[in-house]
């Protein structure tokens, strides 16, 4: 009977590992639009999706999102620090469904267009 109980706590641990969490990853998010995204599998099952907001405190107004795999540890909480002697506040905010976290990425493919476009219609202008 020990042996039943050890393949089943063994074979737990096998379907644990593989029914790790799917979230977005966003290192850049610029403008409402995430930029370079992916879709992640997070490390293990005590991490949750999340998406996390830094709020620079000296001008209230600049704010980075970024999101992906996070321990549950810091689901919900709000962190401070300074980089590079501004100051400033974190706050995460998690789920735990597969890809609950975000709406798919604009692909680099995209952004590189518009910019040629930009580019393209900027050069038409000098020409003139």
């Amino acid at each position: 009977m020990n042996k039943a109980w050890k393949a089943v706590f063994v074979l737990s641990a096998f379907i644990a590992a593989a029914q790790c969490l799917n979230c977005r990853q966003c290192p850049l998010n610029l403008f409402g639009t995430c930029l370079f995204g992916s879709d992640i599998t997070c490390n293990n099952s005590t991490e949750s999706c999340y998406r996390g907001e830094a709020k620079f405190n000296a001008t209230g107004t600049i704010s980075l999102q970024i999101s992906g795999c996070l321990d549950s540890d810091l689901c919900g909480q709000t962190v401070t620090g300074s980089f590079l002697g501004a100051g400033f506040t974190s706050s995460f905010q998690c789920c735990t469904t597969n890809l609950c976290n975000g709406a798919t990425s604009v692909q680099l493919s995209f952004t590189v267009a518009l910019c040629a476009a930009i580019l393209s219609s900027l050069w038409g202008l000098w020409e003139m």
